[in-house]
C-alpha cells in the first residue's frame, strides 16, 4: 500500500473527507457505495461495484449477459453504433 500523502481528520460523526483528486482518479462519484475491509489494524476503503453491473460503465440497471460478462443495454447499443 503506498502513501498519497493526505492526512486527514475524523470528525464528532466518524466521518473522513476522500480529497477530490482521489475521487476523480478513482471515480467515486457523490452517493456511491464504498466497501470498508479491516485487516488487522488497517482500513480499507473500495468503490464498491456489484458483480451483475455493465463491464464500461458500472451500471446495474437493464444489465444482460454478452459473451459471458455484464453489459448493459444503452452500452451495448453505443458500442454496436461504433463503425470500426
Amino acid at each position: 500500500m503506498k502513501s498519497i500523502g493526505v492526512v486527514r481528520k475524523v470528525d464528532e460523526l466518524g466521518r473522513i473527507v476522500l480529497p477530490i483528486e482521489l475521487r476523480r482518479t478513482l471515480n467515486i462519484n457523490i452517493k456511491d457505495p464504498i466497501e470498508i475491509f479491516v485487516e488487522n489494524d488497517t482500513v480499507l476503503l473500495k468503490k464498491y461495484i456489484p458483480s451483475d453491473s455493465c463491464v464500461v460503465c458500472e451500471s446495474i440497471a437493464d444489465t444482460f449477459k454478452f459473451r459471458g460478462k455484464d453489459i448493459c443495454i444503452d452500452c451495448f447499443n453505443e458500442i454496436k453504433g461504433i463503425k470500426i
